[in-house]
Order: structure tokens, then C-alpha cells, then sequence
């Protein structure tokens, strides 16, 4: 869909939603949820918290270019933040909420952050930890008005914009015209990468190279003012913050801030989102629950909804031949939609027209289960580094098992050894203050990914694994783990899976179970365990898994094959340092954690 007004910068398009497209609109911009209750912020609203707390950060001297760093989980004051500090012609930088006071002080020295914004006293008490040794530091504001205390230079939100309310006074016009001051190409925003080793890499976007993500988003994507997107990735995300917050901003499109991945749920039934961005892991629990739901029913039920599971697939690949769908398939579907889809988009509020997935590999499998029951589901391809999105399927032209095609205004083309490389104005400037890494993943303008991909003949890409995460075999054999792993998550019985074999002799894995489905089999079994350490020790445990592995890996060459396996009595967290914020796994952190139980694996097995 066609973009309200073109914009160069993000304080542009602000100005421009919230005062041109609004103009006369009586409904709201976002929703969040306050006790039992879900409350409304109107355009004005928005636009005046905005502009208040933005000269209230002008009265504690934010000034252009100044860096601010915000630290909070999704929500209202996060756009206001945002928005304010773009607005005065500064650069923000968003921090995970799951951030160690560790992390922070980084972040906060290498950024040169003048300022910070935290949710809360929880975040609040991680910054005071590390302030003394934050040499730019100058002032921390907390969204929370009763978690402030009494520390010196901490403020509350609703302090900020009084002082911002009597700043207006004496200079009206001042928030209004630094936005008209910044140019497309001024930094925006550092966006510090999780990343599986070393310390963080600030990214370096500019107002153009996330516009012209926003702009190429609306080519291929018909958003418009009457969608509504649920927001719960986080958005110091640059996936969340660019699809779910700005594309859907720049539509006029409503914005609610589900209350937690945990409540995401019951959220999507009280506002009945039509687009939600997402992760597979989303769509993994789903997945796990529907089929766990159904094998609790009769037989004579799951026996119709596995039959109308199949009729939906059968459905949609006629539907995508080209040629009319059969009468009698059209009938049966109808049918199948009544017994059994109906409901399960109902769990969804019933209105959703698309996910948007990124982040990581989307299962081919659960691209066609949630089609089958009419819910789409749309993958994209992206990094930070390109602001994020390079490639994306569309809603009328996808297909599961890729990310898509190329994004308008982008270049993709394939390196020699397989690297994905990419080129366009998307591509970030480089890291703040780190020339080495700059030269090594920008040359001659390509931003080089790290990613192995491969062009279909259709012109979809296809990601077969990260550069770094391949390994070959004692045999010489190269292997790409990931897909291996994603065939393998199908299963209900697994939640985690990482496969092990760099310079071995064959495969094994560490395998988090999902607890809950293991103790509804020994359950049904009548397996005895005292707790979840007993469970995974038993032996009929490990041959529940066998069996379930053997079953996966058919299809795979000998080379490719698990042939031992550990289960582990506990998940890979980011708490733990396992997983990085945006839930990818840190393999060498995870190897050399349980090199012991790895080792015992191919004890005796090899020379």
C-alpha cells in the first residue's frame, strides 16, 4: 500500500502522522494494557507527551547529536523516548531489558550516552550499580514516576515533561523545528548487536537507511489504517522496531503492546490483531499446544482434525496451481473450516490476515500446518546491519521453506563460497567506533552477512546456515546444522536441539526436551519420577527420543544422522548466557558448558 506522505526522517514521519494524518481522527494511535483494563493513547495525546518530554530532556541539555540510551520493555513511554530524542536531532540507543548492569556500563561508555531511560526500578538499580564508572553520564529518567527514589539527578517521567511543559514556554517552537532540522542522512540510532561472542557491536543507522526499509516494506505489504498490530518482540529490536512500530506507524495503523510473551495468548483474544511480527518459537509453542490439545481428545476428534488438516493442505496447494479448486474439495473445506479451523483462528481473535516471522528459520512444516487452518504466515530475511529486512515473502507470492525475495530498492547476490551479500541505502554506516569490524563486513558498499544462501529458480532465497556454523566431519564431510536442528524441533517432545560434530566422527546432540509433553507420556505410561532431573535419567525417556529421532532422520544421509544424544534437565536461557536477547543460540558457550557430557558421547567411539 502506498505510503500517507513521503518522508525523509523518522521525526518527519511523526510529524506527519500525528498532525497531517490525524488531522480529524477521533481513535487511537497506541494501546496497552493497565490492570484489567486496556487504555487508549490518542494521536494528540501522543503527539503532546512527546514534545513535552522531549523539551524536558532539552531543559536537562539534550542537544543534537547527544546519544540517550533507553532501557525498557515494550510500551507507550518507549515511543515517547524514542520520538523525543529523534526529535531533537539526537541519536537513541535501545538496550535489551534483559541487559546486565555488565552489558549497560558497555553500551552506555562506548555509545557516549549523555542520558538514560529505564522502565523501572529493576532497570533503575542495574544502572546505578555501573553510573559512577559511566563517564558521559549525566542523568537517568524513569518511566515509572514511583520507582525514582531519591538518588541525585534521577528524575520521573512525568518530571521530565513538566519541565518540558515550562521549557515550551519560553521556546514554543523549538521541538517542532530540530525535527525539521535533521537530515536523512544523520545518524539515528546505535544499535548495539547481541552477537554469539565477543562484546557488542554498535550498528549505525540513519534516518535513510531505516526509511527506506519502512518504504520498501509498504511496496510489498497492504497496511493500512485499518489493521492492528500486537507488539511483543522486543523493540530495541531492530525487526520489531522497524515492521511492527514505524511500518505500522507510518500506516496510521492501531499499535497494542501485548503484556508479556507468556500472556500473548489471551491478549490476542481481547484485541483481535490482524498482523503480528513474530519468531518461529512463537509459532513452535503454538504448534505444541494445538497438537498436545489434540491428542488429549477422543479418537474419533482427532481423527477429524488430522482429516481436516490434510483436506486444508490439499486445499491450499490446489488454490496455488493456478487452475479452479474442485467443487468437491471446496465443499470438503468448507466443512473442515467449520469442525476445525474456525476455532483455532479464534485463539488468534480471529481477525488475524498475516504474520510476519523473522529472526530465525521458520520449519517448512509449520509454514504448512498454519496455512492449511488459514493463517499465514510470511518470512523475511534481515540483519541489523541492514536495517533489517533484505528479503521477504509476500502475501501473495511465498513459499515455506525460503525467506522470500529480494526487498525493492536491494541487491542480493551470491559470493563465491555461498555468502549472502547484500547492497542498497538499507546498509548501515558501519560499528560506532570499531573500523576492523567495519572493513571486514562492509566492502565496496556490500554488507557481507555471514549467512550461506542460495537463489531458487523461482528467485526465492534460501538460507541453508550461518558461515561460521558449519563444521566438517573427521570424515570430511561439511555439515549445516541448522536445518538438521529445525527438522528436528517438529517434534512435540523437543524443545531445544543442538547438534554436535565439528571434526568428529558423526553426529550426536544435546536435546531439551519439552518437560511438559514427557510428563504427559510417563504419565499415560505410568512412568514413575520424583521431578524433571529424575525424568530425563529414565531409561524409556531416552528411548521415547530414539524412537522420535529415528522416525525425523529417515531421509537423511548416513553422514547427517544423530547417532547419540544427551537430555538435558534444563533449557538454554538468556539468563544462563545460552541464548543471546533475540533468542539465537551461542553454540560455543553451550559447547564448552556441557564439554564434559559431550565428550562422554564419543568416549570409546573414536581413535
Amino acid at each position: 500500500m502506498a505510503i500517507y506522505k513521503d518522508f525523509k526522517t523518522l521525526s518527519q514521519l511523526f510529524q506527519i502522522i500525528t498532525k497531517d494524518f490525524a488531522k480529524g481522527k477521533e481513535r487511537a494511535a497506541l494501546k496497552y494494557k493497565s490492570g484489567a483494563d486496556w487504555k487508549e493513547v490518542s494521536y494528540d495525546d501522543l503527539y503532546n507527551y512527546t514534545e513535552n518530554f522531549a523539551l524536558g530532556l532539552a531543559s536537562l541539555g539534550v542537544k543534537r547529536n547527544d546519544k540517550v540510551a533507553i532501557i525498557a520493555e515494550n510500551r507507550p513511554e518507549w515511543v515517547y523516548a524514542d520520538m523525543s530524542v529523534l526529535g531533537l536531532g539526537g541519536v537513541d540507543v535501545p538496550l535489551y531489558p534483559i541487559s546486565t548492569s555488565d552489558t549497560i556500563e558497555f553500551c552506555l561508555n562506548n555509545s557516549e550516552s549523555v542520558g538514560i531511560v529505564v522502565s523501572n526500578s529493576f532497570h533503575l538499580n542495574k544502572v546505578l550499580k555501573i553510573r559512577n564508572n559511566c563517564r558521559t553520564l549525566k542523568f537517568i529518567v524513569v518511566m515509572n514516576d514511583s520507582d525514582k527514589g531519591n538518588e541525585k539527578d534521577v528524575y520521573s517521567f512525568s518530571e521530565i515533561k513538566e519541565r518540558g511543559a515550562e521549557y515550551k514556554r519560553e521556546y514554543p517552537n523549538h521541538f517542532n523545528e530540530s525535527s525539521k532540522l535533521t537530515q536523512e542522512n544523520e545518524l539515528c540510532t546505535i544499535i548495539y548487536t547481541s552477537g554469539t561472542t565477543g562484546e557488542p557491536k554498535g550498528v549505525m543507522l540513519t534516518h535513510k537507511n531505516i526509511c527506506s526499509n519502512i518504504k520498501s516494506a509498504h511496496e510489498i505489504f497492504d497496511i493500512g489504517e485499518t489493521d492492528t498490530f500486537l507488539s511483543f518482540l522486543p523493540l530495541c529490536h531492530i525487526f520489531e522496531r522497524m515492521a511492527g512500530y514505524y511500518t505500522a506507524f507510518s500506516a496510521g495503523s492501531l499499535i497494542a503492546y501485548a503484556e508479556s510473551i507468556e500472556k500473548i495468548a489471551g491478549n490476542m483474544e481481547e484485541i483481535h490483531p490482524t498482523i503480528i511480527t513474530a519468531v518461529p518459537r512463537l509459532f513452535e509453542r503454538m504448534y505444541n499446544k494445538i497438537k498436545r490439545n489434540v491428542e488429549s481428545m477422543p479418537e474419533k476428534r482427532q481423527k477429524i482434525f488430522n482429516w481436516g488438516i490434510e483436506i486444508g493442505k490439499e486445499f491450499q496447494l490446489a488454490k496455488k496451481s493456478g487452475q479452479p479448486v474442485p467443487i468437491f474439495l471446496s465443499l470438503k473445506y468448507k466443512l473442515a473450516d467449520k469442525l476445525v479451523f474456525q476455532k483455532l483462528r479464534d485463539k488468534t481473535g480471529g481477525k488475524i490476515r498475516f504474520f510476519i516471522s523473522g529472526g530465525a528459520a521458520l520449519a517448512r512444516e509449520l509454514g504448512l500446518f498454519f496455512e492449511a487452518v488459514g493463517i499465514l504466515i510470511v518470512e523475511g530475511y534481515g540483519l541489523t546491519e541492514s536495517s533489517p529486512v533484505i528479503a521477504a515473502n509476500r502475501p501473495n507470492d511465498y513459499k515455506f521453506g525460503t525467506v522470500g525475495k529480494t526487498m525493492p530498492g536491494v541487491e542480493i547476490k551470491i559470493a563465491k563460497d555461498g555468502e549472502i551479500l547484500a547492497y542498497g541505502p538499507n546498509i548501515m554506516q558501519g560499528y560506532y567506533k570499531n573500523k576492523k569490524e567495519t572493513e571486514d563486513t562492509i566492502k565496496d558498499g556490500w554488507l557481507y552477512t555471514g549467512d550461506i544462501g542460495v537463489f531458487d529458480a523461482e528467485g526465492f532465497l534460501i538460507i541453508t546456515d550461518r558461515k561460521k556454523h558449519l563444521f566438517k566431519t573427521s570424515g570430511g564431510k561439511y555439515i549445516a546444522p541448522t536445518p538438521i536442528e529445525n527438522m528436528f524441533l517438529a517434534s512435540k517432545y523437543i524443545d531445544q536441539f543442538i547438534l554436535i560434530g565439528d571434526r568428529r566422527m558423526f553426529l550426536s546432540a544435546l536435546i531439551v526436551p519439552d518437560y511438559e509433553a514427557l510428563k504427559e507420556y510417563a504419565d499415560a505410561n505410568r512412568i514413575q519420577y520424583k521431578n524433571v532431573e529424575d525424568l530425563v535419567e529414565l531409561k524409556q525417556i531416552y528411548e521415547l527420543l530414539e524412537k522420535e529421532l529415528d522416525q525425523f532422520q529417515k531421509k537423511l544421509a548416513n553422514f547427517e544422522r544423530v547417532r547419540k544424544f544427551a537430555v538435558l534437565d534444563k533449557p538454554f536461557t538468556i539468563e544462563t548466557g545460552e541464548l543471546t536477547p533475540s533468542l539465537k543460540v551461542k553454540r560455543k558457550v553451550i559447547e564448552e558448558r556441557y564439554k564434559d557430557l559431550i565428550e562422554d558421547m564419543y568416549k570409546g567411539m573414536e581413535s
